[in-house]
């Protein structure tokens, strides 16, 4: 099975017990411990140039970012109806609970979506789960995606540019994944939001990568 690959980049490591469950409640995992670090010696890649659709890419500014990739042995049309019909997410994206585009036909610039993500519990914020409010700002078909949007709940906010790339490699196609956050809330601790990102990021590239591979060979997702 093809590895993921992840490069963080953090300015701050500032450790803060009661941030962690914070932010995994913004973030919909489980906390890790406040002295985490963002990456892991031997399964990192090196930073590379930011990705990029239609020349936009994530904030330059925002303290909490992530980028990482792999390779899904399925065509790049698989891939790209897997992500690009956002209503079916729940169905093989473990961390959506729902999700809804807010307008009609073919997935495409200026398209929007809300969608919904757990809270677990914490004794910082009584929040049940985290509403994401997503607009396509870029896209290129079997190409390349941008959307932002702000993750609100309980009074908290997460401000959001994401930006996913598809390219066609030997084997099958690499996808490519990065994305930033900003706010007060993850800001108060950069070191474990950029943890939290990095596990959410990867698990939505292998939940993706086993949804496609299965439809390409197909097996029920």
């Amino acid at each position: 099975m093809p590895a993921i690959r992840s490069t963080s980049t953090s300015t701050s490591t500032r450790a803060a017990l009661l941030a962690a469950p914070l932010v995994a409640a913004l973030l919909g995992t489980a906390a890790v411990p406040a002295a985490a670090t963002p990456s892991q010696p031997g399964k990192v890649s090196q930073p590379g140039k930011a990705l990029t659709c239609r020349g936009e890419g994530v904030d330059p500014d925002a303290l909490v970012r992530h980028r990482t990739e792999t390779v899904i042995q399925a065509p790049p049309h698989t891939i790209w109806k897997l992500q690009t019909d956002v209503e079916r997410w729940p169905s093989w994206k473990a961390a959506v609970t729902t999700a809804d585009r807010l307008d009609h036909g073919p997935f495409r610039h200026g398209s929007a979506f809300r969608w919904t993500m757990p809270v677990p519990p914490n004794p910082v914020t009584s929040a049940p789960g985290l509403d994401i409010t997503s607009t396509v700002e870029q896209l290129k078909r079997n190409s390349c995606i941008r959307w932002t949007g702000p993750a609100t709940g309980a009074g908290l906010r997460i401000d959001g540019v994401h930006v996913w790339t598809f390219t066609k490699v030997k084997g099958g196609v690499r996808v490519s994944t990065e994305e930033t956050h900003t706010g007060s809330q993850v800001e108060a601790n950069v070191g474990i939001a950029t943890e939290i990102l990095r596990q959410g990021l990867e698990a939505w590239l292998r939940d993706l990568r086993t949804a496609a591979e299965a439809r390409a060979h197909d097996r029920p997702c």
